[in-house]
């Protein structure tokens, strides 16, 4: 797997905190502009981030490279609907060299059961390539395609939305591949806007874990954890 952040709002600190200050201010934009200080900056996102006035953090972008994960995966990632998405096509790019696979690391531990594994992909990709050699087009060979299939994808998020997206796949309780791919997001974002992010992660960083039930029982570990990511 690899993630790279691509691009984002240029400033993505200031442009947030000038548009919270804009809500509470009678002055110009230009004048808010002049007068915005770095500190004044980190304070002002410390103060909108506490009373949950999050609609600000729209104004800031972020758009991510990422390669080398599962349709299973990225099957879940676009569930995320306030996110924009260009995704590999299984229509017009063929593997009849032989599609790349994801194998879970359960399976890989196992060796018997990681060769059953293998086998069924080689068997997948040779009865693929004969479809497409007999001139079935691409876009019906794909569907003997398995979810183990690597993909590549680009995401587009706002702020906001990130805060969403690691609150619910940093989670333990997330599947394990979709959930290092949000680590490496976050860690990636934080570099860039540190305040806005300082505090992301699962949703039982802020409180009582939200899975209720559910709960991998590690909440513990798991603060700590990213707690050590901030530092």
């Amino acid at each position: 797997m690899k993630v790279t952040l691509l691009q984002h709002t240029p400033d993505p600190e200031t442009a947030v905190a000038l548009a919270a200050r804009l809500c509470y201010s009678p002055v110009g934009i230009d004048e808010l502009r002049e007068k915005l200080s770095k500190s004044d900056i980190a304070a002002f996102l410390d103060k909108i981030m506490s009373l949950g006035h999050q609609s600000v953090l729209e104004h800031a972008s972020f758009t991510f490279g990422i390669e080398g994960i599962s349709r299973a995966t990225s099957h879940q990632l676009v569930r995320h609907r306030v996110a924009s998405y260009s995704q590999q096509s299984q229509r017009y790019v063929t593997h009849v060299e032989r599609f790349s696979a994801v194998v879970p690391p359960t399976i890989a531990a196992q060796p018997d059961l990681a060769a059953r594994f293998e086998d069924q992909l080689k068997a997948i990709h040779e009865t693929y390539a004969a479809l497409v050699a007999a001139g079935i087009p691409a876009e019906d060979a794909r569907y003997i395609l398995p979810n183990a299939a690597e993909t590549k994808i680009i995401v587009t998020m706002n702020g906001r939305e990130l805060l969403h997206f690691f609150e619910l796949r940093c989670c333990e309780r997330a599947q394990w591949e979709i959930r290092a791919m949000a680590v490496e997001m976050l860690r990636l974002v934080k570099a860039v806007a540190p305040t806005i992010f300082r505090d992301a992660g699962p949703g039982c960083l802020a409180g009582p874990c939200p899975e209720g039930t559910m709960t991998c029982g590690r909440i513990v570990a798991v603060r700590e954890r990213f707690k050590e990511m901030s530092a």
